[in-house]
């Protein structure tokens, strides 16, 4: 490995240590902010100036935001998986912590790609919701980060709460495959894949431009968020130790 190689991954490492990470966020995240204020910006500007489906009309549109949702819902939680094995193999400092903060906003695109598809299927299927493989999928996704969010608060041993996170982290990452793959395996309501195919994608530039610089724009919106939890939860756990010495010291002073 190269001397520049080894410093870079030197520094990538050095991350692990909570007080770098922490410092490092300060910096990066007006940075991210700005980014992601820009892209997001001129993503949703031109998915309101692309043309109408000519079979959906106007209503296409909501794609624009319903696909990145759904895309980072299943990012999310595979982002999720990898801390776990960080967690359970790795023992990675921070892998929990990351597990932790990613979960409740895995958990709000989530709903925001069921909320935004059930308001683009009714003019389109004439129902608001229905029980085919796809719809099913995510649901069950969704409720798996709230049982996530309730098993990370529920344990008061952080030790505990971070491996069986992990545990349960792992065994749900069944669904993801479940989820991309469901219109191929079942007859349902969903188009196929219409961007992310071996033989290319079907959409027309016009909306497919929008729609992928739309994708980027909320992917850095999650990275953003997700630092932001990160540097909250660590805080929180310095908090938690910090009063926990105090009420020990306070305890042996009485004694």
């Amino acid at each position: 490995m190269s001397d520049t190689a080894t410093q870079s991954a030197g520094r990538w490492v050095g991350l692990a240590n909570p007080t770098r990470f922490l410092a490092f966020a300060g910096v990066l995240l007006p940075w991210l902010w700005a980014l992601t204020a820009i892209t997001l910006a001129i993503g949703l500007w031109l998915g309101f100036a692309a043309p109408e489906d000519y079979q959906q009309g106007i209503t296409v549109r909501i794609m624009y935001i319903h696909v990145p949702f759904a895309w980072i819902a299943m990012m999310c939680y595979t982002i999720m998986t990898v801390s776990a094995l960080g967690t359970l193999v790795w023992r990675h400092p921070l892998a929990d912590v990351a597990l932790k903060a990613a979960a409740p906003i895995g958990a709000a695109f989530t709903l925001l790609a069921l909320a935004t598809g059930s308001i683009w299927g009714k003019p389109m299927w004439g129902t608001w919701w229905v029980w085919d493989a796809r719809l099913t999928s995510v649901f069950v996704l969704f409720i798996m980060y709230l049982g996530l969010i309730a098993l990370t608060r529920a344990l008061d041993d952080p030790g505990k709460g971070a491996r069986a996170a992990a545990i349960l982290t792992l065994v749900g990452f069944i669904n993801i495959p479940i989820i991309k793959f469901s219109v191929d395996w079942w007859n349902t309501l969903h188009q196929p894949a219409s961007v992310m195919r071996l033989d290319g994608p079907t959409i027309h530039p016009t909306m497919l431009w929008p729609l992928l610089i739309c994708a980027i724009g909320f992917t850095l919106l999650f990275f953003t968020l997700h630092m932001m939890a990160m540097r909250t939860e660590i805080w929180r756990r310095r908090v938690a130790t910090m009063r926990r010495l105090a009420a020990r010291n306070a305890d042996r002073a009485g004694a």
